[in-house]
């Protein structure tokens, strides 16, 4: 699962296969700041994004999640 640090927060991006339908799903993550190092200050907890696509490789699930993360990212600080 790749992680991504975009300022204050941290991003976990992925594509996840689903056998069901043969093909790679898009799944993100992301964490704000916390006062506590072991704790992770779920901003959005872990969901499959993208909802209407299936991917056809996992790399483009996971290009696919970090998108829609960065769209999330600037709805939540604008």
């Amino acid at each position: 699962m790749p992680t991504q640090q975009q300022g204050e927060y941290e991003i976990d991006y992925s594509g996840v296969w689903m056998a069901d339908v043969e093909g790679w799903a898009a799944h993100v993550a992301i964490y704000g700041p916390s006062t506590n190092p072991m704790h992770r200050n779920s901003i959005v907890p872990p969901q499959r994004v993208a909802l209407e696509t299936v991917f056809a490789t996992q790399e483009q699930a996971e290009t696919g999640a970090h998108q829609a993360a960065m769209s999330m990212l600037d709805e939540h600080s604008g």
